[in-house]
């Protein structure tokens, strides 16, 4: 009998295939040909809804979109992108069902104004009516972060528990307008001094239970708390205590 070559899943593998998911930008989407079950793969621009649950946003007149209706399983490829051979970077594939959101009611709202923070280009079309908005339900993972370190990862692992965190998307959508608008500074120092990354205009696009998004043009940071929120009334507190941590570390 083979020995598995996968290793258990331990909270670094947890952290590496949420990072992955919450700052891919695009990824490859497999769907099942309704004709001859053949697989059909495709590019697709990708964003999160808060619980780390992938978004896409296809036309009708995309072969993938026809797919999904007549079949909504699924499966989706995201890569962390670096010099050198492509096979030496994490990788994750995400098995899922697809859900089509109903252009216009509160869920599709929610998920638009967060996947156009993170695909500004995408205002040009995203509310055409040919349009729509689907969330990839994930049932199961399997994380590549190298050589030797292959896991077979359960949803529980790869998504976000929401469920103390009742009216989130509301806080999180006024916490991150406040934050881009009146500290700036704060949100350039998340970047700079806790991601250790390049200075520039770096604006907050995303906040969960478990980190933030950044992003500077095409590129996309997240930044892990280092404890979970328990409940929405700590997010105040959580971001004044990185700003402070991160101006600690300018001084």
């Amino acid at each position: 009998m083979e020995k598995d070559p996968t290793l258990p899943v331990d909270d670094e593998a947890r952290h590496l295939a949420k990072r992955l998911m919450r700052t891919a930008r695009s990824g490859a989407l497999a769907t099942n040909g309704a004709e001859n079950g053949m697989p059909f793969a495709s590019l697709v621009a990708v964003g999160t809804d808060l619980d780390g649950a992938p978004v896409i946003l296809t036309s009708q007149l995309s072969i993938h979109t026809r797919l999904l209706a007549a079949d909504p399983r699924c499966s989706l490829l995201l890569s962390a992108i670096g010099k050198g051979d492509p096979l030496a970077h994490p990788r994750l594939t995400l098995l899922a069902e697809a859900e089509r959101l109903e252009p216009g009611s509160n869920k599709a709202q929610q998920v638009r104004r967060r996947y156009l923070l993170q695909h500004p280009k995408a205002a040009l079309y995203v509310d055409f009516p040919d349009f729509a908005f689907w969330r990839l339900n994930v049932t199961a993972g399997s994380l590549n972060g190298g050589f030797g370190r292959a896991y077979r990862m359960a949803a529980e692992d790869l998504l976000t528990d929401l469920s103390t965190f009742t009216g989130f998307a509301e806080q999180e959508a006024r916490a991150v307008e406040h934050m881009n608008e009146d500290h700036a500074e704060a949100v350039a120092l998340y970047a700079t001094k806790l991601c250790g990354t390049r200075e520039g205009a770096w604006r907050l696009i995303g906040i969960d239970p478990e980190g933030l998004q950044l992003a500077l043009g095409d590129e996309l940071l997240r930044l892990t708390f280092p404890q979970p929120l328990k409940g929405p009334e700590e997010l105040r507190l959580r971001l004044v205590e990185l700003a402070r941590e991160a101006r600690s570390k300018d001084t």
